[in-house]
């Protein structure tokens, strides 16, 4: 009987300890407090570090630019265990000054970090202006769903506030919400969400575990340079905390799947119905040529042609389309012939508008810095097809190491010289795409969205040469196809250059090296022609 009773208070003792210690965790303003900014460098923010008249250790919010985009806000997220399925009233007091916008107290709840359950902010009764200290108050539902609650003070825009004596209290339910998503109307959230939201949280917590591991790995290996502790002290310190590491994350990692194993027990019982209101997984396929629209849906599957790649929505699309180094595929095609030395283009042995070339490859472009993006690496591989076609009825002759014109003795319907080179070009790259911000004023780096300027070169080996020759003879059509090296250099090299906008400009190349190894005359290549990057 005594152990009973000795079992009894002792469980007793531990539930009243922890309620009050998760009671004071909740509402002591003085812990878990932390400052957010939409754009950094807009706000001064000091938690319980200002005197506002009588009052002490009073947090406040300042900006320090004259305009400002976005809000200041200092917030402290809890567990809500405490008051799962209540009503429950923020109360506190704000004081303010030449609020330009509007300011007040906030309030949220959420599951995970996929769904808003309950919500305000104040926004339709927000405080402006200059104002004395005054009380103000937010009236929340907790659904039972709930993962976390969040609340704080913010400034939106220009001015300055100070709170104070920021509380939650739970209320009786006839306590009308005040918020503009009320945790009262919210509808049952569908095992799809669920289940994707766990499945986040899971990485979640593997990837900001890791981050820490990182950082106090870091701390440790400055202290090995320094000398503070030897270099045995520092791999005794990792292993430690590289083990404590761990072990959070198999505990954290073991919560969350049996959450998620009851969610699929739930599901199996039919404890959940169909979320009509939630998107079809389909949103439909779009092909695209080319080009870079960002105006994909959330859940469209877009192939676009040009460069090669299938996008499965818009979150797929943003992540791969806007990283800093991003893939294209390049053509080319225009006008070919050649310098001859000692001669002007003007008197050049081959057709202007019948001699062409083409190119076909794939480059990659990085971002030379992290955080501007004018200067870019691009480099890559491609086919490169130089065609020639003589004038005045001639052809191609090998003769020893020389290689030269002649006419022909019949009337060539077609006289064509190509030669194909593999060769890695590298380019400089100017983009004046600039910086880009999204509707979540998340800021990102797009290219190939305006003005760019490529300034580099291109070396390589050559794969093959041909001659093509077309006549009729006797009322037949004759073709000859000679493949030989026909002592064209086996390796080239040049410089190369692109102007334009957005995927496409205008090109232009000139080999440096002698078209013909050994001819007495020296002939280089040189093109002109448009150039598409389809990014």
């Amino acid at each position: 009987m005594q152990k009973i009773i000795l079992y009894t208070v002792i469980v007793l003792v531990a539930f009243v300890t922890k309620l009050s210690a998760q009671e004071a965790a909740a509402i002591d303003p003085s812990a878990g407090w932390s400052p957010r900014q939409t754009v950094e460098g807009s706000y001064e923010m000091q938690i319980q570090n200002v005197t506002s008249g009588d009052r002490q250790n009073v947090s406040s919010i300042k900006s320090i630019e004259k305009k400002v985009e976005g809000f200041g806000n200092i917030m402290k997220s809890i567990k809500p265990d405490l008051y799962l399925g209540k009503t429950v009233r923020l109360t506190g007091y704000i004081k303010s000054e030449n609020v330009k916008s509007w300011a007040g107290l906030w309030m949220r709840t959420d599951y995970y970090k996929s769904k808003v359950l309950s919500f305000d902010n104040m926004q339709n009764r927000g405080i402006s202006g200059t104002t004395d200290w005054a009380k103000y108050e937010i009236v929340l539902f907790v659904p039972q769903d709930a993962t976390v609650i969040s609340y704080g003070a913010l400034l939106d825009g220009t001015g300055q506030i100070w709170f104070d004596d920021i509380k939650l209290e739970v209320v009786e339910d006839t306590v009308p919400e005040t918020g503009s998503i009320k945790g009262r109307d919210v509808k049952q959230i569908s095992f799809e969400t669920r289940a994707e939201a766990i499945a986040d949280q899971i990485e979640m917590i593997t990837t900001e575990e890791k981050k820490a591991l990182k950082q106090e790995v870091k701390v440790i290996d400055d202290q090995v340079e320094s000398g503070k502790i030897s270099k045995e002290k520092g791999d005794e310190l990792k292993l430690s905390i590289a083990t404590e590491r761990a072990k959070n994350i198999e505990t954290q990692v073991a919560v969350e799947e049996e959450k998620l194993a009851q969610l699929v027990k739930d599901k199996v019982d039919g404890k959940f119905v169909e979320d009509k209101s939630r998107p079809k997984k389909k949103g439909g396929t779009r092909i695209v040529l080319g080009g870079s629209s960002d105006n994909i849906g959330e859940n469209q599957t877009e192939i676009n042609l040009g460069s090669l790649k299938v996008y499965n929505g818009k979150k797929d699309y943003v992540k791969r389309h806007f990283k800093r180094t991003t893939s294209q595929l390049v053509f080319a095609a225009g006008l070919n012939n050649v310098v001859t030395e000692g001669e002007s283009l003007n008197d050049s042995d081959f057709k202007v508008w019948g001699s062409h070339f083409y190119e076909l490859g794939l480059t990659l472009n990085s971002r030379i810095f992290n955080n501007h993006n004018l200067l870019h690496a691009k480099y890559g591989l491609s086919l490169m097809y130089n065609n020639l076609r003589a004038t005045d009825n001639r052809y191609f002759v090998e003769t020893g190491n020389q290689t030269y014109l002649q006419t022909a003795s019949v009337n060539l319907d077609e006289s064509r010289f190509r030669s194909v080179f593999l060769v890695a070009p590298v380019h400089l790259e100017f983009d004046f795409s600039g910086k880009k911000t999204d509707k979540e004023g998340n800021s990102y780096f797009k290219t190939h969205n305006s003005f760019r300027l490529g300034i580099g070169g291109y070396g390589g080996v050559r794969i093959k040469s041909k001659q093509i020759l077309e006549y009729e003879e006797n009322g037949n059509d004759i073709k000859i196809k000679e493949k030989g090296d026909f002592n064209v250099s086996d390796f080239t090299y040049g410089l190369s250059s692109y102007i334009g906008y957005g995927s496409t400009s205008l090109y232009v190349k000139y080999d440096i090296n002698p078209m013909f190894k050994n001819n007495n005359i020296d002939q280089n290549n040189v093109s002109l022609g448009i150039r598409f990057d389809f990014n």
